[in-house]
């Protein structure tokens, strides 16, 4: 008999999760907009959205000291009413210096709270139904970028900021009560005898970086630069050209990242994972020129649909990768390796990219950040083609 998935306590967590998700993906598109209203320049608003993600990933490196002193449910309670400061901050910001400080603090705030959430969500599903339970608990986040940019910009527009703030203090806030109900299942602690070799013998980076992941990682990285300026540009871009309905653009990269992995998720387990890497690259940098390209809304919501499939496509293919080059045991690490490199990549492209606007617009933005996906392309050829003649040569040698 098939153990039970969906008991309250993980409902209300992958609601919880899904009310955080949603809450920043609210502002993603729009907080750039209102700070570019208070007076700042590309260059600035590039800095106030990259520090985000900065502070995410290092406030992630010392959550295993927290859980150790505090217990997940306190410090995951915790990364989630530092999140709902920040976002009641947001209501009564008034100079971009407040506006900066908040956004390390929200920072804070999301790293802790995500990597609770995973591990939660991982402790409190069946570990025969393991794979399952954290691919119906992963929904929430697609489902989050589907809708939070989308109603982010409607209320934005059609309300003003500060209602657009409000709302979402108000969805952090129901993440908090909710996180509040659920009851966290005691995991009993493995004897020193028992404990992973690394955790014997490995220094303090073995514990949080997993290096035989470091080329999809890499990968990751390049990916998420020009990812960076999707998230964070793209309404400014809207107003620069005059586009109306920017917001359905963000709805179109997510329904066409949903379809596009019926077709890769297949044809990387048949084919091998250059079936997938390489299309998908391509289909990024043909996205990223019709960007360039853009003066009409038709176009916009054209080059989403291309974006959505290619980067649907790339960012679980690189995932896979990652799980297929390391033990069961270091999954956790490889993973988290691999959605901080990302992570690393969107903060880099909202800094660097923004800067690069600065000085000319967001078309050229746009056009320039196609780049990043050819130099992806090229350090991926070239690993293969070392893999390749390593394998040449050894077969050689028998």
């Amino acid at each position: 008999m098939r153990e039970a998935l969906w008991s309250k306590n993980f409902i209300l967590l992958m609601g919880s999760n899904l009310l955080l998700f949603m809450a920043l993906e609210m502002l993603l598109p729009t907080l750039p907009v209102f700070a570019a209203e208070q007076g700042g320049s590309q260059t600035q608003i590039g800095l106030i959205m990259g520090l985000f993600t900065f502070t995410a990933v290092i406030s992630r490196l010392g959550t295993g000291y927290g859980i150790k002193r505090l217990g997940q449910k306190k410090l995951l309670l915790l990364g989630v009413a530092i999140s709902l400061i920040a976002l009641t901050g947001y209501y009564l910001a008034a100079t971009l210096a407040v506006l900066l400080v908040l956004r390390v603090v929200h920072g804070v705030g999301f790293g802790i709270a995500t990597t609770l959430f995973g591990t939660a969500a991982s402790d409190l599903v069946p570990a025969s139904r393991r794979g399952e339970g954290m691919g119906f608990f992963a929904t929430g986040n697609s489902i989050s970028f589907a809708l939070g940019p989308f109603f982010g910009i409607w209320i934005m527009t059609e309300y003003g900021f500060k209602a657009l703030f409000l709302i979402g203090a108000v969805v952090m806030l129901l993440s908090l009560i909710s996180t509040c109900f659920v009851r966290f299942p005691r995991v009993e602690k493995k004897a020193p005898a028992a404990a992973a070799p690394v955790a014997e013998t490995g220094s303090w980076m073995d514990s949080v970086v997993e290096r035989k992941a470091f080329m999809p990682s890499l990968l990751g990285l390049l990916i998420g630069i020009p990812f960076g300026t999707v998230l964070s540009f793209i309404a400014l871009f809207g107003k620069e050209q005059g586009l109306g309905s920017v917001g359905i653009f963000f709805l179109v990269v997510a329904i066409s990242e949903f379809l596009i992995r019926f077709i890769s998720g297949p044809l990387f387990d048949r084919k091998g994972r250059m079936w997938v890497l390489l299309p998908a690259a391509i289909l990024c940098i043909i996205a990223s020129v019709m960007l360039y390209f853009t003066h009409s809304t038709a176009m916009l919501l054209l080059s989403g649909l291309f974006y959505g499939f290619g980067f649907g496509a790339l960012f679980p293919a690189l995932q896979a990768w990652v799980i297929d080059l390391v033990e069961p045991e270091r999954r956790g690490v490889a993973t988290a390796t691999y959605y901080n490199a990302f992570d690393v990549g969107i903060g880099s492209g909202s800094i660097l990219l923004g800067a690069v606007a600065a000085v000319t617009n967001y078309s050229t933005m746009y056009l320039l950040s196609g780049g990043f996906f050819i130099l992806y392309i090229v350090l991926y050829v070239g690993f293969e083609r070392r893999l390749r003649r390593k394998a040449s040569s050894k077969s050689m040698q028998a």
